[in-house]
C-alpha cells in the first residue's frame, strides 16, 4: 500500500507537448455515417470473437429478443 505521505512522481512534459489545444471548430464536419442510424439506435461495439460468430445486427438482435423471451418466461414463474 502507497504512503499518502509519498505524492507520485510527475513525469517531466517534453517541450513538444502544447499546454492547451484551440480547435477550428469552423472546419469541422458532421458524422457521415449519423443519417444512416436511426435517431433512437444504440450502438454496441462488440469483441471480436462475438463479431466473427454475429456478422450483422439482425441475427445479434434476434438472438438478444431471444433471451429476453427466456428471461420474462423464467421470471414468471417465481412465485410472489
Amino acid at each position: 500500500m502507497k504512503s499518502s505521505r509519498n505524492p507520485p512522481r510527475r513525469r517531466p512534459v517534453p517541450a513538444t507537448t502544447v499546454r492547451e489545444y484551440h480547435f477550428d471548430y469552423s472546419k469541422s464536419r458532421s458524422n457521415r455515417f449519423a443519417s444512416k442510424f436511426p435517431k433512437d439506435a444504440v450502438v454496441v461495439i462488440l469483441d471480436s470473437d462475438v463479431a466473427k460468430v454475429f456478422r450483422d445486427s439482425k441475427r445479434v438482435n434476434r438472438l438478444l429478443r431471444a433471451a429476453i423471451t427466456a428471461r420474462k418466461r423464467r421470471g414468471s414463474r417465481k412465485a410472489g
